[in-house]
């Protein structure tokens, strides 16, 4: 079986969260992105309170875009850490795969997420009709609400870095954030 196999029935397609709200709690398994095994525990969302969030909702590992995406932010990591930011990617497929996604492209700056039954994506209605992940950006302030949002349509592109870390600090100074 595929480690991206969508939903066997079509789903009704969530709005994303909008800006402003509490972002949904979660606990997923995943990796630290290293690609090695013993990189592998549960990240907690609440856990990082106090810390502003990333969370980069992709929709499949070793897809030219997703590896572009994610090599991108690995590329930019020091931007997201001089701003106090972590970031956490989350897509469908499992732990294994996400060892072997991280593991052929040199390891990633951030952990690899797994929501295989995709409730997490449900809960930020970053699905599409059919159950796939789409392109999605969340930036969660300190204090776990939600201050920016992008939902992507086609997936084709991905918001660059400066876009997001513009939208950390935004979020570090109570600013609005920049338009997604």
């Amino acid at each position: 079986m595929s480690d991206v196999t969508p939903r066997a029935r079509p789903v009704a397609a969530r709005a994303a969260l909008p800006v402003g709200v509490p972002a949904p709690d979660f606990t997923l398994p995943g990796t630290d992105g290293s690609g090695r095994p013993e990189g592998r525990r549960e990240w907690t969302l609440s856990a990082l309170r106090g810390s502003i969030v990333v969370l980069v909702f992709y929709p499949a590992d070793a897809s030219p875009v997703c590896t572009a995406q994610l090599t991108a932010y690995t590329n930019d990591i020091a931007r997201f850490e001089e701003l106090g930011a972590r970031v956490l990617a989350i897509s469908p497929q499992s732990v294994e795969a996400h060892e072997r996604f991280a593991r052929d492209n040199g390891g990633f700056g951030f952990p690899l997420l797994a929501d295989g039954d995709r409730a997490v994506g449900e809960r930020y209605g970053v699905l599409g009709p059919m159950g796939f992940y789409r392109r999605s950006v969340y930036v969660v302030d300190a204090a776990g609400c939600v201050r920016y949002a992008h939902r992507s349509t086609a997936g084709l592109t991905f918001r660059p870095t400066a876009e997001l870390a513009a939208a950390v600090a935004a979020a570090r100074t109570g600013a609005a954030p920049p338009r997604a």
